[in-house]
């Protein structure tokens, strides 16, 4: 059976999905993933199941916040250069304004605005749009039996509390370098791309990680360019999740630079979790409080250069690791293992978000409507926010 040819989004399409993206994608990079699949793969046909699923493995071959690296990717191959950067920038722009506006709540009144109806409503939903991506990614990404096998593990090896840059990274090597085994087998040298990717990638991801981890900056004041530099530092070395940025966040700005107290930090990671868009967006709220609306722009901007920077020069190579097997493999594993990360985290949202029969029907009812009847997750997110308020409301 012939398939539907693909299409191309124009400039203007892209732009105004990402800007909706970032207005209405709650619950981190997991469920953005989920909802930029629904929309690019399924909804507009831009993209292949395995072209997204490549893009997503490079994503998370990349420092920096993988969901916002995927919706840049899929910008620059729908309209190049241009598309690159107004996918990024129409992905942030809203959480980033969101989040300013939060933070000058905090400081003129002390406090944040009560988000917990919203939030109460909208995570058994989030939970319902991941799990319907995981599975129909996970049936594209899963080739053979030995890719399902590396799913178990580098889902177990999560459970068990390893980096995700090494579960990442170790199981790609590990599927590269069985491909490797084969090729030789066969006589075929391994090209100059899969080498790299085998052996100098995970070796230079380490190496970054591990300086980035012990090397703080010390200004002796807090401005605009400091600011920008420590944000730019952690955008570029960052690996993994939110929560390994909080790591990063508390290390730099609460314990060696002073610039802020736990309790600050800890306001700051609640108000990216619980805003639309990237949580890189929590450096908006920090840099408020550090130097008002232009600290929040300085830091905005900072964290989330690199991912631009990075996308720009490792999107060219996607065409090139597919054509070789080796690295092909090797992409294959990374894929495979990002999505048993993304497995881990709904597990771990899920003990959070399913926590009473209102909001188990919520999730159930979230999953039949979009398996069965492939209704926009926008909408479903919103009427979870609903439900969230009135339940917060009439206790």
């Amino acid at each position: 059976m012939a398939t539907n040819p693909r299409k191309t989004g124009s400039v203007k399409e892209l732009s105004l999905l990402f800007l909706k993206l970032g207005t209405i994608a709650f619950g981190g990079p997991a469920a953005h993933i989920a909802m930029m699949e629904e929309e690019v793969v399924h909804r507009r046909r831009w993209l292949s199941k395995e072209k997204f699923l490549d893009l997503l493995g490079a994503a998370n071959l990349i420092p920096g916040p993988s969901s916002t690296e995927l919706a840049i990717y899929i910008g620059y191959l729908q309209a190049g250069w241009i598309g690159l950067l107004l996918a990024g920038v129409c992905f942030i722009l809203p959480a980033a304004i969101i989040v300013t506006a939060l933070a000058w709540a905090y400081v003129q009144y002390g406090s944040l605005p009560q988000a917990i109806g919203i939030l109460y409503g909208v995570k058994p939903v989030i939970i319902a749009v991941i799990l319907q991506a995981l599975w129909s990614l996970g049936r594209t990404a899963v080739k053979t039996r030995f890719l399902a096998v590396v799913g178990l593990a580098a889902f177990t090896l999560s459970f068990l509390g390893v980096n995700p840059l090494i579960v990442i990274f170790g199981f790609g090597s590990i599927t590269g370098l069985g491909r490797w085994i084969f090729v030789q087998k066969n006589k075929e040298r391994p090209t100059r791309l899969s080498l790299i990717l085998l052996l100098v990638t995970p070796l230079l991801a380490y190496v970054v990680q591990t300086a980035a981890s012990t090397t703080y900056a010390t200004p002796s004041s807090i401005g605009p360019w400091p600011i920008f530099l420590i944000f730019l530092k952690i955008g570029s070395v960052v690996f993994g999740s939110g929560y390994v940025l909080l790591a990063f966040l508390r290390g730099d700005l609460v314990v060696h630079l002073h610039w802020l107290t736990d309790s600050q930090l800890i306001n700051a990671v609640a108000v990216g979790q619980v805003t639309p868009g990237p949580v890189f967006t929590t450096a908006t709220f920090i840099g408020y409080l550090l130097a008002g609306p232009y600290g929040a722009f300085v830091a905005t901007t900072g964290i989330f250069i690199p991912a631009f920077v990075l996308v720009a020069l490792s999107g060219p190579l996607i065409p090139r690791i597919r054509q070789s097997k080796i690295a092909g493999a090797f992409l294959d594993g990374v894929t495979v293992a990002s999505l048993s990360l993304m497995a881990f985290v709904t597990y771990e949202l899920g003990r959070v978000a399913l926590v009473d029969i209102v909001t188990i029907v919520l999730a159930i009812a979230s999953a039949i409507l979009l398996i069965r009847f492939r209704l926009n997750s926008g909408w479903l997110v919103f009427l979870g926010a609903t439900v969230g308020l009135l339940t917060f409301v009439l206790r």
